[in-house]
């Protein structure tokens, strides 16, 4: 009799659990990074969880700079089908101005960007910010240039590397945004599903 009860209490332990479990996020997504020019913090996880993700190192003063274009129409197309970008400038390469406010009028004047900015970071070695940390150790990968692209799936388990000479609009990595936002989809109506 002992052992039954032992055993359901430790069954509704675990059910209990796994709800918490499942609303906490990995180590992209689980932290706080303020916005661009602004003293306002976004937790990534209660803004981003479940979305498919590119999130990208931007500087100002580069050749790979009017990517901005590609990036908006991207978000654009693809937000209401669960796809968000966002950008964090960093002064890494030596390319972003130390100020936030010419970095904000290059984003949001120049290019009229409407995703998510972060406040300028470092994106490689061991001053990167928590999120690229991440993502280097998820991918192997440590941007070798600014614009280097980082797909991350909805459950954070999948993330793909892109280049810096890869476009956003290029077809390949269309494709793979594409894969991922069907799985994204799918995953959600499968929870949604079992959930019922």
């Amino acid at each position: 009799m002992m052992k039954a009860w032992l055993g359901a209490i430790a069954l509704s332990a675990g059910v209990l659990s796994t709800p918490v479990m499942a609303n906490q996020c990995g180590d992209i997504l689980g932290h706080s990074m303020q916005q661009l020019n602004t003293r306002e913090s976004v937790d990534l996880c209660d803004s981003y969880k479940g979305k498919t993700i590119l999130m990208v190192n931007t500087a100002s003063k580069c050749g790979f700079t009017p990517q901005f274009d590609a990036l908006e129409a991207l978000y654009q197309k693809y937000q209401d089908k669960g796809f968000v970008v966002l950008g964090f400038p960093s002064d890494s390469f030596k390319q972003e101005y130390d100020d936030a406010e010419k970095t904000a009028e290059v984003c949001y004047l120049t290019y009229g960007v409407k995703f998510p900015m972060f406040s300028s970071s470092k994106v490689k070695g061991d001053d990167a910010n928590p999120v690229f940390k991440a993502l280097i150790a998820k991918t192997g990968e440590t941007p070798s240039w600014n614009f280097n692209k980082y797909l991350v799936s909805g459950d954070e388990q999948t993330v793909k590397h892109f280049g810096s000479r890869t476009s956003p609009d290029d077809k390949d990595f269309i494709a793979e945004l594409e894969k991922m936002l069907a799985a994204n989809i799918a995953m959600a109506a499968s929870t949604e599903k079992s959930g019922e």
